[in-house]
């Protein structure tokens, strides 16, 4: 069963995507989101079609998509830096490296070109690069031997291999020649062709796949070359066939592979054909991840049922099974003695047929022929020679009898299964009540954890902190908010803070009218400074100005414009210069729990478990992730940890850019 895309597909697909009715060139780029860890969705508006959406899954697949996973709660860092580069920029170009497993998407924004980079082989990726191929940021960042995929590296392609739509005789004969390996896996690796049309092109040549490559005589390498081309044909004419092979399996009718094109291994197997590429791959894959989702709902409410619930439920069960099989045999041993002129008839019977040297079978065949003449032979039901046991029907219940045994034997037989039932049903109950007593020790336990309160602010959707003397600061986090800090929150008594250069949050003191003491003017200093480009360029100072509301304006000086998120700064400025940078991330466990992120001594006085980061090489999503780990292992408590203080919730209080920890 196919589990990722191949070269063959992707070649395909960028057929589809780059050109034609199915093109999304020109196509304008919405949001991102990242429903699962490899995997990204892109909302399109394509031209002409209105909305879709681009599913790219890291090491497997990339498609449009009628089967989206629901979007996160919480943005992740790396969707949230995407937007950041790509969202509103127009898809150039879509094309396929070297016929490899990878898929690079031309975008440009502003007159600024970038490039994503989707890689769809084992351990692949999905990477950003600028226009001089230099890496933006990966989703994850990785170092291969001889291949590092970080911020800031010039992105480098893996080992290519030879291209299957432009084959040579002479090269295959040397790679034959080169290989300790069979013919199918020789093409399949040096053509990067996978299994499937490997064994395909074989066939077509009609040579056996597992011959050896270096025993493969001229005639067989030229019949390989030239299926080869003839099996790639409909991809490079752009005659395409989409279909899904269906086979059955464990006596169900699965889907087991999807194809561009129409292969004579499957010519006897069922296949459903659809009108693109595209919509085969959505149906192959996107249905699959779907019910994958739906599944894993299932069995989360089923988790729900802890180890105790489960234990209670299982010896409930184990005393109704108890009670049941109890009465049951304490019945047959009744009956036994209420018809007991009837067994004995039976056992009679049955004894002196064996007595006369009648064999079961014999005796059997005599007694259904006599069933409507014989009263004992009406009550056999059936007869176990091996055992030697008889089941008679004894009106209410049929009772197993061992003709060996007398009628009080077999009585007393069922009477002592009664009574050892029993005696297992009085242990049940006590184990019972053990169970019980463990779920409310349990529970009294988990009263006493740390519970998570949450309060919801208009300041969360800012960058925010509370100084060490008790104000409200608030920062952009983007243009569109930056715009709206200064249109809806600032007010007249406010203090403004922003840096010399630009890239920074439009930073508000909110004063409530009081006066601000150097503390926090400092504070709040640090804070514009460090949430600025100037952390991003990896400097550990920077200047800063101070200035009242009325100084900000978006009015700009005659024959000028001013972009969205940028205002004009007139008259005096107070500036505070060199300032350092540094922020602080901590947990506030006070009446309300929470991850905070600020200046350090704004952090400290608010918060516990304070830990300082600092510029260094780890993006967003590393260094959240590390924070989230030295959280669990002080508070030895994972489920309050990432109730409040998930590796999502920390990337937002962090600086933009790569940081460390400071040690």
């Amino acid at each position: 069963m196919k589990q990722e895309m191949t070269s063959a597909d992707v070649a395909a697909l960028v057929s589809e995507l780059g050109d034609g009715e199915g093109s999304l060139i020109d196509s304008k780029i919405g949001k991102i989101y990242q429903p699962a860890p490899d995997e990204i969705r892109i909302n399109l508006f394509i031209f002409g079609k209105g909305r879709d959406n681009l599913v790219i899954e890291a090491g497997k697949r990339a498609h449009m998509s009628n089967y989206v996973r629901e979007s996160p709660k919480t943005p992740q860092a790396f969707p949230m830096l995407l937007r950041k580069h790509i969202l509103g920029g127009r898809i150039t170009s879509i094309k396929q490296y070297d016929f490899d497993r990878i898929i690079e998407m031309g975008v440009i924004r502003g007159g600024i070109e970038t490039i994503l980079v989707c890689e769809l082989f084992s351990r692949g990726n999905i990477v950003l690069l600028n226009s001089d191929r230099k890496i933006i940021l990966p989703m994850k960042p990785v170092t291969f031997k001889g291949r590092r995929v970080r911020s800031g590296e010039i992105y480098e392609y893996p080992e290519a291999q030879l291209s299957p739509l432009y084959v040579d005789a002479n090269v295959m004969s040397e790679r034959f020649l080169s290989s300790d390996s069979n013919v199918v896996r020789t093409i399949a690796t040096s053509y990067n062709l996978g299994g499937v049309l490997a064994e395909e092109v074989c066939l077509r040549a009609g040579v056996d796949k597992n011959t050896s490559a270096k025993d493969a005589s001229h005639e067989e390498v030229a019949a390989l070359s030239k299926a080869v081309t003839d099996v790639f044909a409909p991809i490079v004419d752009h005659e395409l066939k989409p279909c899904i092979i269906k086979k059955t399996v464990k006596d169900e009718l699965q889907a087991v592979d999807v194809l561009p094109l129409e292969l004579m291994q499957y010519s006897d197997a069922e296949k459903e054909f659809y009108p693109s590429f595209n919509k085969a791959l959505d149906e192959y894959f996107g249905k699959k991840a779907s019910e994958e989702v739906i599944e894993q709902v299932v069995s989360k409410k089923k988790e729900k049922e802890d180890v105790f619930e489960r234990r209670l439920r299982k010896q409930q069960e184990a005393i109704l099974k108890f009670e049941k099989d109890s009465t049951k045999y304490t019945l047959i041993a009744e009956s036994i003695y209420g018809n007991y002129q009837t067994v004995e008839e039976v056992l009679s019977v049955l004894e002196a047929a064996r007595d006369k040297g009648y064999s079961w079978k014999d005796i059997w065949d005599t007694l259904k022929k006599a069933k409507d003449t014989l009263p004992a032979a009406k009550s056999i039901v059936s007869i176990d020679s091996a055992e030697g046991n008889v089941v008679i029907d004894l009106d209410v219940v049929n009772a197993n009898i061992n003709i060996r045994k007398t009628i009080p034997q077999n009585a007393q037989m069922y009477y002592n299964k009664a009574k050892k039932i029993s005696k297992k049903r009085d242990g049940a109950l006590i184990a019972i009540e053990d169970t019980k007593r463990a779920m409310q020790k349990r529970e009294q336990k988990v009263s006493k954890r740390r519970k998570a309160v949450f309060k919801k602010h208009w300041y969360d959707r800012f960058r925010w902190f509370f100084s060490s003397d008790g104000f409200l600061v608030i920062g952009g986090r983007d243009s569109d908010t930056n715009e709206e800090i200064v249109k809806k929150y600032m007010e007249k008594r406010d203090i403004v803070f922003h840096t010399q250069v630009p890239g920074a949050p439009i930073t508000v003191i909110k004063t409530e009218g009081k006066d601000i003491p150097e503390t926090t003017l400092e504070e709040a200093a640090r804070f514009v400074v460090s949430y600025s480009s100037v952390w991003k360029s990896g400097q550990f100072s920077g200047d800063c100005y101070w200035i009242k509301p009325e100084q900000v304006s978006k009015t700009p000086e005659s024959g000028e414009y001013l972009k969205k998120g940028s205002f004009v700064i007139r008259g005096e400025r107070n500036y505070y210069k060199d300032v350092p940078v540094g922020v602080a991330i901590g947990l506030d466990l006070g009446a309300e729990t929470r991850v905070i992120g600020g200046p350090l001594s704004a952090i400290q006085s608010n918060g516990k478990y304070v830990i300082e980061v600092m510029p260094g090489k780890f993006n967003q999503n590393d260094i959240s992730k590390k924070l989230y780990r030295m959280y669990v292992d002080e508070l030895k408590d994972p489920s309050f940890v990432k109730q409040i203080a998930s590796p999502d919730r920390i990337a937002r209080m962090l600086p933009p850019g790569e940081s460390d920890i400071r040690k």
